[in-house]
């Protein structure tokens, strides 16, 4: 998919968790975190598994919710009860195993893997802005959150998930590349703010059943995105040369790329 994962993958992970647990009681539950390690969910039935963003929400009779975040690395993976599922990596890595009769979901290098009410979901994301792929999507709110502070640079905007909910660094930037503007662009300055929140609804559902994610609307490999990871080759659109660079607080940068002929506004600070 290219970079961390981002809200098209975590819904259709929450997507393929659904289909393959819900209705059945749990018979095998293996949480592998100190935290919950003496957890045991057997014989709860899973009701559903939702995604909320980038966080994913498995919810079980008698009102538990487990709740994980994928982080950059997180991946879980489903299969049929006794037979093989197909790894994600070494054992060591594995956070959590929740199985029922027909099938068994493995969670791989959870960085956020923690067990509450299904009442207190509200404490894990509820300052989430509107999901682009949920059903409490509302652009005009996304809208109105993302230019509360005009100042902010696009890219930090687009990535902070209390604006909206799904966008993770290679929707950034492809996005921007989309909107021809850096990601340095104050959110003031942005020329059609209603384009912007309607092209990242449109990108996100167009991805989201797919295992590789376009925005070109060129599934051929390495034609897929127009400048994520290419820095330092020729932009698809003009040949100038990408440019990439960190974005974001001390500690929370994350790599941005931009063609600067194709994209307007200021560069990143020297």
């Amino acid at each position: 998919m290219g970079g961390m994962p981002e809200g098209d993958t975590v819904w259709r992970t929450a997507r393929d968790l659904h289909r393959a647990l819900a209705g059945d009681p749990v018979v095998r539950c293996d949480l592998r975190v100190p935290r919950l390690a003496t957890t045991d969910l057997a014989g709860r039935q899973v009701i559903e598994v939702v995604a909320r963003g980038k966080h994913l929400l498995m919810r079980f009779g008698g009102g538990l919710t487990l709740h994980s975040h994928l982080g950059m690395e997180g991946t879980w993976r489903t299969g049929p009860t006794g037979g093989r599922v197909r790894p994600a990596g070494p054992a060591h890595q594995i956070r959590a195993v929740v199985g029922t009769a027909r099938h068994t979901a493995v969670g791989y290098r959870l960085p956020v893997l923690e067990l509450l009410r299904t009442a207190d979901e509200s404490t894990v994301v509820g300052h989430l802005g509107p999901d682009l792929l949920g059903q409490d999507w509302d652009p005009d709110e996304a809208l109105r959150r993302l230019l509360s502070d005009p100042g902010r640079t696009l890219g930090e905007a687009l990535l902070d998930q209390r604006n909206l909910a799904g966008i993770g660094n290679v929707y950034k930037s492809e996005l921007c590349f989309l909107l021809r503007v850096t990601p340095w662009l104050p959110v003031a300055s942005l020329p059609s703010p209603e384009r912007l929140t309607a092209l990242a609804k449109k990108l996100l559902e167009a991805n989201k059943d797919r295992t590789a994610r376009i925005t070109t609307a060129d599934a051929r490999p390495d034609r897929r995105l127009w400048v994520y990871g290419r820095g330092g080759r020729p932009c698809r659109r003009c040949g100038t040369p990408v440019l990439a660079a960190d974005q974001g607080p001390a500690g929370q940068e994350r790599s941005t790329y931009w063609c600067p002929h194709c994209q307007n506004g200021p560069a990143p600070p020297v």
